[in-house]
């Protein structure tokens, strides 16, 4: 099975590169995002790949890094999520995010991918929501930790009621439940790194700040 390939970018479409190893062009299909990401025709480039084998075809799909071939797999383990589906899940929300808008079952986030409906949706936000708080990848660990688990943010937060205030008042403003629980994550972190007193003011304060960055 095939991991990773590095190469030459030879060209683009919509959903796919081909890539240009020692003189063979491989077909990749791939994210939005990561079309996006990993350069211009005629750059060197790396993806990891799986690999779907089937009587009828052998297909390769690319990734720019860990976390997004994690939430691949993850995704298209869900019944009536294909690979399609999960590409284009992962062009419109980031992996960096998706452990936030599961945590949080933000169903409109899901449903803004194509060929996502409500149903499929809600089956993503069922099925995973256990899941979502185990993926460990770094930087996107931690996040999918403290969007499964934001009580545990500070111990000075018992009950987390600070940061669900936030949150709440966030949602209020108008921001997607997933969105405002990012911000709210990220906020706690800035104003510990800023000594800031961790008080609902200070937080929005940083929530705010995130969100419009």
């Amino acid at each position: 099975m095939i991991g990773k390939l590095s190469g030459i970018i030879d060209s683009f479409g919509s959903d796919h590169l081909i890539l240009d190893v020692s003189g063979v062009g491989y077909l990749v299909f791939a994210s939005a995002r990561t079309l996006a990401r990993i350069g211009q025709v005629g750059d060197a480039t790396s993806v990891l790949i799986i690999t779907h084998v089937r009587e009828d075809a052998i297909t390769l799909f690319g990734f720019a890094d860990a976390a997004e071939k994690e939430w691949f797999k993850l995704l298209t383990s869900v019944q009536g999520v294909g690979a399609k589906a999960g590409l284009s899940i992962l062009a419109a929300c980031p992996a960096d995010q998706l452990a936030y808008v599961i945590a949080s079952q933000d169903k409109p986030a899901l449903t803004r991918a194509d060929g996502v409906g409500p149903k499929i949706a809600t089956r993503i936000l069922t099925e995973l929501k256990d899941k979502a708080g185990k993926i460990d990848l770094g930087s996107s660990g931690v996040c999918a930790q403290n969007a499964a688990a934001p009580t545990s943010a500070s111990s000075d937060n018992v009950g987390g009621n600070i940061d669900q205030d936030a949150v709440s008042a966030l949602k209020n403003l108008g921001y997607g439940g997933s969105d405002a629980m990012r911000a709210v994550a990220l906020a706690r972190r800035a104003a510990e790194d800023e000594g800031d007193a961790l008080d609902l003011q200070s937080l929005l304060r940083h929530a705010l700040k995130e969100l419009s960055s």
